[in-house]
């Protein structure tokens, strides 16, 4: 009788523990994310600007994208005008703004500014990131006050005399003037009278001199130039201003 009883009780503790349910698995943990790596940028100026022309009312700002991002920029840019250098730090009330065009390589010209007046600038990308680095100023040209027309008086093998005539043109009287060429040649001015000379290669300026710098309305002075050159020019055009 007890040897049945054992029987049957293991019988059923068999049962029982078949059909207790599944086995939990032991849980996968799961895979740690890598981390994207820091790009390492190279140590250069991802963009370059700088002025290349200016007229009474504009400014011509030239400009080279050396790196895309994220280490620099996809064109196009936009350039932003500023009144002072503080609000240029500052990234504070633009006086004039200019889009690029796709280029890289390219310039944007920003008009309808005031004649005489610095403005500094600044650039920076389609997804508003502001470049830290391109940021310097320009100034617009002043209005013209005067004119300056040349003749050139005799002429021989290697040089020349010419008589440059300055007038006012301006609204109100002048009290200094200036009046700058380039040669296209191989000219070097050896005399002036009637104004004080200055020379950066090619490049001439002539301010008045200490007794003919005021005049009037209208009003017109010259000063002359002995000039020796291998091949004397057909003329010579002058700008002026005060």
């Amino acid at each position: 009788m007890l040897r049945m009883f054992l029987a049957v009780t293991a019988a059923a503790l068999a049962v029982w523990g078949g059909t207790s349910g599944p086995t939990e698995a032991t849980p996968t943990p799961s895979a740690t994310p890598t981390p994207s790596p820091t790009p390492v940028c190279p140590p250069a100026l991802p963009i370059t600007a700088n002025v290349t022309g200016v007229t009474t009312t504009s400014v011509t700002i030239s400009y080279s994208i050396f790196f895309r991002p994220p280490c620099g920029y996809d064109p196009p840019m936009t350039v932003s005008l500023f009144a002072s250098r503080e609000d240029a730090q500052q990234w504070r009330a633009p006086v004039a703004v200019a889009v690029s065009g796709p280029e890289r390589n390219g310039a944007v010209t920003i008009d309808r500014l005031t004649p005489d007046t610095e403005y500094w600038y600044r650039f920076s990308d389609v997804e508003g990131r502001r470049d830290p680095y391109a940021f310097s100023s320009a100034r617009t040209s002043p209005l013209a006050s005067c004119r300056a027309t040349a003749t050139i008086d005799a002429r021989w093998g290697n040089g020349f005399v010419a008589t440059v005539t300055v007038r006012n043109t301006g609204t109100e009287p002048l009290d200094r003037w200036r009046v700058s060429w380039r040669w296209s040649g191989d000219e070097r001015v050896q005399t002036v009278w009637g104004g004080v000379a200055e020379a950066t290669g090619a490049d001439v300026t002539v301010r008045n001199a200490s007794y003919n710098g005021m005049l009037a309305l209208d009003g017109a002075t010259t000063f002359g130039l002995l000039v020796t050159t291998s091949a004397v020019p057909d003329g010579l055009t002058a700008t002026c201003a005060r």
